[in-house]
């Protein structure tokens, strides 16, 4: 009972606060530190009109790209704490508290964990051009050829970076990494035949399944996807390797808790949805709700995860 009346409470406000703010027409901002096309950026506008919907406001999405998320990151970061402007924040989030010497922000203290959609795997995929078949070939190729491969990215700090490093240094391969702006453009970029490999999340890969122009190895996650099931993991090649990434709303600290509970309320009904559903599977992404303080948690976790994996792929970004 005390759960429901709490639930009815929030609802109740979450209504109140909606009615004040349509009447004043206002205007809530989801930053995607990142260039249009990526998870990140489909994600935010697959449910941006439902969430605005949901909490009565109008919900733009805006693309700040740049410095493998950071340029946006720092803008949600130093924004005012009222809830109306918040980033689709993903691993890299977490990574680039490790990755990177320096950064405008803390990845934790700065940060309130809002609402948390969902997880997502990575792929890894590489020009045909190359004789590999399988993970174990493609490792067995690139230590005859060290440093003669190279990978492309969405930019240095990015989980496309930062998975494809691990990999090589867990395999103990040699390999040259090639920044782009975004994932589309690095993904393109092995599609077109200039870079040989990459590693992109679930979205990126699903549409390129029956394209000759790319050969995907395996998938990043512990188990085989539910999306891609004849897909192997990358970890029967590589054992040990492991690498996923969580996807949801950061905004900056300081929100009020009520602002903070109207909006996690908010996505968490959209994931009940069958169309929110059927939007996220159609981009790899497996739904899960999480309260703001499960979601907090996860992300100190995450930040230590990432610190771990940092250090073990030897990767650094100035």
């Amino acid at each position: 009972m005390r759960i429901r009346s709490r639930v009815a409470l929030l609802l109740a406000l979450a209504a109140a606060t909606a009615s004040a703010q349509t009447s004043s027409g206002g205007v809530t901002r989801i930053v995607v530190p990142f260039a249009a096309g990526g998870v990140q950026d489909i994600l935010a506008r697959a449910i941006g009109s439902e969430l605005g919907t949901a909490i009565a406001r109008s919900v733009i999405v805006e693309n700040r790209p740049g410095a493998g998320g950071t340029i946006g990151t720092a803008m949600v970061a130093k924004s005012q704490p009222d809830g109306h402007t918040l980033v689709l924040a993903a691993a890299s989030h977490t990574i680039n508290g490790s990755l990177h010497a320096k950064l405008p922000y803390d990845p934790i203290r700065d940060f309130s964990g809002v609402a948390h959609i969902g997880t997502v795997e990575y792929v890894l995929m590489i020009n045909p051009r190359i004789p590999a078949k399988t993970v174990g070939e493609f490792v067995a190729y690139a230590k005859a050829n060290p440093g003669k491969l190279n990978y492309s990215t969405a930019g240095s700090g990015t989980a496309t970076h930062l998975s494809m490093a691990y990999l090589a240094a867990l395999a103990g391969i040699d390999m040259v990494q090639v920044p782009f702006k975004g994932t589309n453009e690095a993904v393109n970029e092995v599609l077109a035949g200039r870079a040989d490999a990459v590693i992109a999340a679930n979205i990126g890969a699903l549409a390129f399944v029956k394209d000759a122009r790319i050969r995907m190895l395996g998938v990043t996650s512990a188990k085989r996807s539910k999306f891609l099931p004849e897909l192997p993991t990358v970890a029967e090649g590589v054992p040990g390797y492991e690498f996923d990434s969580w996807l949801g709303l950061l905004g900056p600290a300081g929100i009020p808790a009520a602002t903070v509970d109207q909006l996690n309320l908010a996505v968490a009904a959209l994931l009940r949805d069958p169309v929110i559903l059927d939007r996220l599977a159609k981009q790899g992404i497996e739904p899960q709700a999480l309260s703001p303080q499960a979601f907090d948690a996860l992300l100190r976790a995450d930040f230590a995860r990432m610190a771990r994996v940092v250090k073990a792929s030897g990767a650094r970004v100035e």
